[in-house]
């Protein structure tokens, strides 16, 4: 294809054709103005031939970054013996070795009373189908979440989000949800910060639901994110999950966890609420699940299963190709080596990241947990919140990132007004790469904050 001069075309020749027949709904041109023509483990190159490290892949979605050798070997095998490909519910040599791959990851206690659902293919369908399992099955309509979560995008999987940007102009989303404050050190919301924050939060939870003046109807189920990933990579510690664990195996209210995104392997463990040593009732998974494939699960403890034949269903829930991807996924990133792994390098540069935070002023925190990383961005000219924070400035995050695009570095925000930098990377991504990456980084951000130093930003 040639441009309208007949020459070969540019990013700007296709982002232009892109504005003029792409809904004004899309995001991620307007911050990454390229257009794509090959990708390889952490690397992108654009129709110019620009090479770019991808610290994005997917939004998580490629754990083993970009056209995996043994992924598309696996893929080309499956194409090329005439394997069926698209199933709907019928079962298949692949879906079996899919389905047992993944329940002996899960914990004994679940594995052992475990079943599947395979849902339309993203993540927003896994949050709606489990919502609709926990209200079959207990009968109950209210859902309670936290704030700062992400669930998706779809009607009832946005209600249960906290950003109020998405929902500020969509009328009558799913009602009976409840939301929840959610433990936040670095701004905490009951003003407290580090562990009296996390009691306060644990305590709230437990007295609220156990009280029968507090208003709020038993519900159907509690969801939440172990690590809260478009809230601004913000952990869930121990005693909290384990506390909401507790509290809802008393109240035999259903818990779900969230581990679209930070699950297989992203936090360093293959699930993250491992970390918590809790056995949910419910975990819903996507993203890097599929292998780099479309594909979205929910696995639930049996005695939730009060489904009838069709209660639930979806034309794309029988993606083959994505099932075989989704084994090579699982048997490589659940391996101990690989997950060790995982953790170093995100220590690794977790350390590199506090460093530069001692060197600049518009870095109020890092946090998260093996290759989930965030970097929260500040305004050191604001007041200061009652724990003694700065304001967030999501336009300090949005001049790093643009730096850092046009330093050929690929990252996304997040958090509470888009102040939180996020690190979504190939969890097998290299040593040199991790160099590379930092390289920039820190260049970027000492850069910015001169110009927040010099009175230069924003002019």
């Amino acid at each position: 294809m040639n441009d309208k001069n007949g020459q070969v075309p540019t990013n700007q020749f296709y982002i232009e054709r892109q504005n003029e027949t792409e809904s004004n709904a899309r995001s991620y041109p307007r911050k990454f103005p390229f257009a794509l023509k090959s990708a390889k483990g952490s690397w992108l190159v654009d129709v110019e031939g620009n090479k770019y490290l991808d610290f994005l892949c997917g939004a998580g979605t490629l754990a083993l970054g970009h056209n995996d050798p043994e992924i598309n070997q696996a893929f080309m095998d499956m194409i090329s013996s005439d394997a069926v490909l698209h199933t709907l519910d019928l079962t298949t040599p692949v879906k079996d070795e899919f389905v047992h791959t993944l329940f002996n990851l899960l914990p004994t206690e679940l594995k052992d009373n475990a079943k599947i659902q395979f849902c339309s293919p993203a993540g927003t369908d896994a949050v709606d189908a489990a919502i609709k399992l926990c209200k079959t099955a207990t009968g109950r309509d209210g859902v309670i979440a936290f704030s700062g979560g992400y669930h998706g995008m779809g009607h009832g999987a946005l209600s249960l989000t906290g950003n109020l940007g998405a929902k500020s102009n969509v009328n009558s989303l799913m009602p009976g949800v409840t939301f929840f404050p959610f433990p936040y050190s670095y701004r905490c919301p009951f003003g407290l910060g580090g562990e009296e924050g996390t009691k306060a939060a644990c305590a709230y939870f437990e007295r609220v639901l156990k009280d029968p003046e507090s208003g709020i109807k038993k519900p159907a189920a509690v969801i939440l994110e172990p690590i809260q990933g478009e809230g601004g990579v913000i952990p869930a510690p121990v005693e909290f999950l384990q506390t909401i664990r507790r509290v809802t195996k008393e109240l035999d209210i259903p818990m779900i966890v969230d581990e679209i995104q930070c699950g297989v392997g992203r936090s360093g463990k293959f699930f993250a609420f491992e970390y918590a040593d809790i056995v949910p009732d419910v975990i819903l998974t996507s993203k890097a699940i599929g292998g780099s494939q479309p594909l979205a699960v929910v696995i639930y403890n049996k005695k939730l299963d009060k489904w009838t034949p069709g209660s639930h269903a979806g034309t794309f829930r029988g993606n083959q190709l994505a099932m075989r991807g989704g084994i090579v996924v699982m048997n490589r990133v659940s391996k101990p080596d690989f997950l060790k792994e995982v953790r170093e390098k995100g220590d690794y540069m977790r350390s590199r990241l506090e460093k530069l935070q001692e060197k600049v002023s518009i870095i109020g925190d890092i946090r998260g947990k093996g290759l989930m990383m965030g970097t929260e961005f500040i305004d050191p000219n604001s007041a200061k919140d009652s724990l003694g924070s700065y304001l967030g400035s999501g336009e300090i995050a949005a001049r790093v990132q643009k730096l850092c695009f046009e330093n050929k570095l690929v990252m996304e925000k997040g958090g509470r007004n888009g102040a939180v930098m996020r690190c979504l990377c190939a969890l097998n991504v290299t040593k040199d790469e991790i160099e590379q990456m930092l390289t920039i980084f820190e260049k970027v951000v000492i850069e910015v904050d001169k110009e927040v130093k010099e009175g230069k930003f924003g002019k």
